[in-house]
């Protein structure tokens, strides 16, 4: 009989102390600021909900929800490294927001991935070897642009307010695979 219980305590402590398997944050829909601490923390915060996104158990609105509702607890409780809400529920929002959009719409980011490989080859390489990756998603933001519209020019953007530009239309499929192509291999 002591031994049964002995056993049974021996499990329960492995299955309390095993690591959960949760989905992890598309490093490339982190925003530009966040650091590999906060995307961490938020990951160990809301990884069971994007489980549930990328399982398509869970939509944009009831996911975002859940998830600011977390960071919020975890922040006011003193459990996020002091890193704040401004920070942390925005790299929630993108993940929820990608992870949704590429469950919803795979086809559209194996494409963007065929295209872009081959649109900015020369920028994976230049990454490769050592290229800043700031400056090629720069580089490779204007080529995106140049591709939709071959007219875009951006100098002719410099100084102007950004509720003035004419920029044109691009599905969030090619940017956020440009940012996992050049930043996130």
């Amino acid at each position: 009989m002591k031994i049964s219980k002995i056993f049974i305590a021996v499990i329960a402590a492995m299955l309390m102390t095993a690591s959960v398997q949760a989905a992890e944050i598309p490093r490339e829909s982190a925003p530009l600021n966040a650091t590999e601490e906060q995307i961490v923390i938020v990951e160990n915060l809301i990884g069971d909900i994007l489980d549930e996104v990328a399982a398509g158990q869970l939509g944009y609105t009831e996911a975002a929800g859940a998830a600011n509702t977390r960071v919020r607890k975890a922040v006011v409780a003193g459990e996020t490294n002091g890193h704040g809400y401004g920070i942390l529920s925005p790299i929630a929002q993108n993940a929820i927001l990608d992870i949704r959009d590429m469950y919803l719409r795979p086809e559209a980011y194996a494409q963007a991935e065929e295209y872009l490989k081959m649109l900015l080859a020369d920028l994976i390489t230049a990454v490769q070897n050592g290229m800043d990756s700031e400056e090629a998603r720069k580089l490779a933001y204007e080529r995106i642009y140049t591709s939709i519209d071959p007219g875009y020019d951006s100098t002719d953007l410099i100084g102007t307010d950004f509720c003035y530009h004419d920029m044109p239309t691009v599905d969030r499929a090619l940017f956020t695979t440009a940012r996992k192509l050049l930043c996130c291999p």
